[in-house]
């Protein structure tokens, strides 16, 4: 019976390796016809959120945390745009020792007098990898991609850095993870708000760091 089992590794490992080449074939930002940068690398115009103690910028990376103190509480970077229909793209790495969470808010708004974002998140962590969740709003998650699935993806990471793909049309919205859809969902209510922020968050005790790079989008049809 060992054979099966053998086959089964060979074609996930194979499946990990064609996912790794599928990245490093995928064109730089800048031959990417249609979208727009949503970060310069250096400042951050645009973009609204505690600068003061949370938010900063390492070698045109957006940093937030700390390797020897967990961060306090959710804190979220935000987009002064709106966005409706779009692809938004962008890389994360995630080093933390313990709390390792975060995500990528999209189509949503600020919490009147708080430090909270309530709408989408494109997930991030242990358990949450590719995976859709409602922040402050249903407050739980929509759409969880199978552990296999997610195992898949994160091979394809490279020195630690994963690509995430975001594209929201109508009441459809998929996610990819490395070159590997993760999601594809379509919203049942309504009344969900099909326009918003978007929102890099740091979840409270993270102890270590966020990194996100390489962000750009690109307006989709009614959304442009």
């Amino acid at each position: 019976m060992a054979l099966p089992v053998f086959r089964s590794i060979e074609r996930t490992s194979l499946f990990g390796i064609l996912v790794a080449l599928a990245l490093l074939a995928s064109p730089s930002p800048a031959e990417e016809p249609g979208f727009e940068p949503l970060f310069d690398g250096k400042t951050f115009a645009g973009w609204g959120g505690d600068f003061d103690a949370t938010w900063r910028i390492e070698d045109g990376q957006i940093v937030a945390g700390a390797p020897d103190s967990p961060a306090p509480r959710n804190e979220f970077l935000a987009t002064a745009r709106e966005f409706a229909d779009f692809e938004l793209r962008l890389e994360y790495k995630l080093d933390a020792k313990e709390g390792a969470n975060a995500g990528v808010q999209f189509r949503s708004e600020r919490v009147p007098n708080h430090h909270e974002v309530s709408g989408y998140q494109a997930d991030i962590g242990p358990g949450y990898f590719g995976a859709l969740y409602d922040e402050s709003r249903r407050n739980k998650l929509l759409a969880v991609p199978a552990e296999r699935m997610v195992a898949a993806a994160l091979a394809g990471g490279i020195d630690g850095w994963h690509a995430y793909r975001i594209r929201a049309e109508g009441k459809r919205i998929r996610l990819e993870l490395n070159g590997v859809e993760t999601v594809d969902w379509i919203e049942p209510d309504d009344a969900i708000a099909r326009k918003g922020l978007i929102a890099l968050q740091i979840h409270g005790g993270l102890v270590g760091t966020i990194r996100y790079r390489n962000l750009r989008i690109r307006p989709l049809g009614a959304g442009k």
